[in-house]
């Protein structure tokens, strides 16, 4: 006989109900439902007016995080509406200072500068001119004085030529006329020094505007006798005239020359025409400076040349080059020998050498206040037959004057 089994305890109640774990488990989700919609409910609401309205769809859409918004009856389309934003501050412009214009030199007018090298040189030379004053004023004048004479005028570097010469005049005037006091003997000696200085020589410097074109000035002379600064001392001389005066910087071998010259140039407002290269072509550099100085219409153009032994054929060759070169488009009016008058009779043989290179027109004496010897003005002119121009007796910017033969006998012979 078979028996019936038994039902598990876990069974269902009925065939087809429910399990009643089941039902647990859905409640609880029911639970945990409610109490997420309850918690999601508590959360804070956005004050009204926080969310846009609506605006025509053809509007500009927003470019900025804030926006006004407004609601369009037409349509349910959002569009933000961007503020502009604000403007930038414009950058304060600050306007630079100019900057100040130097103030160029004045230099001084030529009646003051000879006034003032005059008493220079009476102070230098009154040796000279007492020396021979005494000698000339004794009681009784023999052949010893006349040797005293003799000696202390070739110690002024006059020469032996012209002082010989001057001897001669002055032992034959002081015998017919019989003088003998300072002020006679003065005269005579005054008189006699000026014929051999010789007043009648024209001084003047070539620096005024002819055929339409400017003068042409080359300054020239061996190393070291201060060409570049006497050429910055030139166009001093010549601004004090109201010339208008341009530079042209042709000492390519000499460093710092041609900014040397320009700085004279800029402390009276004179244009210097220079290279940027050392060693350059120096004719090419003076040519450039004439166009310039034709260009600007100027008065006249000075062309500082580099200094050169007069023994080195080479470098004195070159300085003819540059002569031709320049006259390609202006006549050369000038051409000043640079000497220093401490160098005494050895700036004879330099000027020689110079004036057969290149036509000598006149001649600058620097350094006229370190020596007694003022003799050496005749000498060279004697030499060269051309006229001292320009003496200069200091280091100052305007201590270089026009020569005037009659005042420096006097400087010479001051008691």
């Amino acid at each position: 006989m078979v028996r019936p089994s038994r039902a598990p305890a876990a069974t269902l109640c009925q065939t087809g109900g429910v399990d009643p774990i089941s039902l647990i488990a859905l409640a609880a989700i029911l639970v945990v439902g409610l109490v997420l919609l309850g918690l999601l409910d508590r959360r804070p609401k956005p004050p009204k007016g926080a969310y846009p309205t609506t605006r025509d769809a053809n509007d500009p859409a927003p470019t900025g995080s804030t926006a006004v918004l407004d609601r369009d009856e037409k349509t349910d389309v959002a569009v933000v509406e961007p503020v502009a934003p604000a403007a930038p501050a414009e950058p304060e412009i600050v306007e630079p200072e100019a900057p100040a214009t130097p103030a160029l030199d004045r230099p001084e007018p030529a009646g003051s500068r000879l006034a003032r090298l005059r008493a220079r040189l009476v102070k230098s030379n009154n040796i000279f001119g007492k020396g021979l004053l005494a000698l000339l004023s004794r009681d009784t004048i023999d052949d010893d004085v006349w040797d005293e004479v003799e000696e202390t005028l070739l110690m002024a570097d006059l020469g032996t030529e012209p002082t010989m010469e001057l001897v001669d005049r002055l032992r034959e005037r002081v015998t017919v006329e019989g003088t003998r006091s300072p002020e006679q003997v003065r005269t005579l000696l005054r008189e006699e020094l000026a014929a051999m200085v010789d007043p009648s020589m024209d001084r003047r410097l070539a620096a005024t505007r002819k055929d339409g074109r400017p003068a042409v000035m080359m300054v020239v002379g061996v190393n070291g006798v201060g060409k570049t600064t006497t050429v910055g001392k030139i166009a001093r001389v010549l601004v004090a005239e109201e010339r208008q005066v341009v530079l042209g910087a042709a000492d390519t071998f000499r460093a710092a020359a041609a900014e040397q010259l320009a700085t004279w140039g800029a402390r009276v407002g004179v244009d210097t025409v220079k290279s940027d290269q050392d060693g350059a072509d120096p004719a090419s550099v003076a040519f450039e400076a004439v166009r310039v100085g034709i260009e600007q219409e100027s008065d006249v153009v000075i062309i500082d040349t580099a200094g050169r032994l007069q023994n080195k054929s080479n470098l004195m060759d070159e300085l003819g080059k540059i002569k031709r070169v320049v006259e390609k488009q202006a006549e050369v009016d000038e051409v000043l020998l640079v000497l220093d008058a401490t160098t005494g009779q050895n700036g004879l043989t330099q000027a020689k050498v110079f004036a057969e290179v290149v036509d000598i027109t006149g001649i600058v004496l620097t350094k006229l206040d370190g020596t007694a010897k003022g003799g050496i003005v005749v000498a060279i002119q004697r030499q060269l037959g051309v006229p001292v121009k320009l003496i200069g007796l200091g280091e100052g910017a305007d201590d270089l004057a026009p020569f005037d033969a009659e005042g420096f006998v006097d400087a010479l012979l001051e008691p």
